[in-house]
């Protein structure tokens, strides 16, 4: 797919149908592709989709054996063509997601561009390396931040 110019390859992955592509493939695909390739990917209904289908898809690849009795709202602010807010809920061994900005106050907050927030879930990028390098924000609890990949079945590319 990355020898593709942009707008085919764009094309390419807007004809994908994202709930049939499977955790390991979506981490393939990120992984061949650019900063500048994602960020062009991530624009109009197509962002939309995929966010909508990543965030979909926490309460499958939640590991409720790591996260034991961890009690947490996590919200997760991706920046871009617009600003993106979900919800991670994590209480009594379950993982509630939702679209928006809820009323409740989250322990952490993390704040990413569309291409850095592909590359985390997709296990292409490490969250400490990212905050270092200030790809990723964080406010709140940066303890909870840090640890948050291992209550996630993160694929490998």
């Amino acid at each position: 797919m990355a020898d593709n110019s942009n707008g085919d390859l764009t094309d390419e992955l807007a004809g994908l149908d994202f709930a049939a592509v499977s955790p390991e493939e979506f981490a393939r695909i990120v992984k061949g592709l650019s900063p500048k390739q994602l960020t062009e990917f991530m624009r109009g209904e197509l962002r939309t989709r995929v966010l909508g289908e990543v965030f979909g898809r926490m309460r499958q690849q939640f590991r409720p054996e790591a996260a034991g009795q961890l009690k947490a709202l996590i919200r997760w602010k991706i920046t871009g063509e617009s600003d993106e807010v979900y919800e991670t809920a994590i209480a009594a061994g379950a993982c509630a997601v939702s679209a928006g900005r809820s009323g409740a106050e989250p322990r952490t907050t993390l704040v990413m561009g569309d291409a850095d927030f592909l590359r985390l879930v997709s296990g292409n990028a490490n969250p400490v390396t990212m905050f270092m390098m200030r790809k990723l924000k964080v406010a709140g609890d940066v303890g909870l931040a840090s640890g948050l990949t291992r209550y996630f079945d993160i694929p490998k590319a």
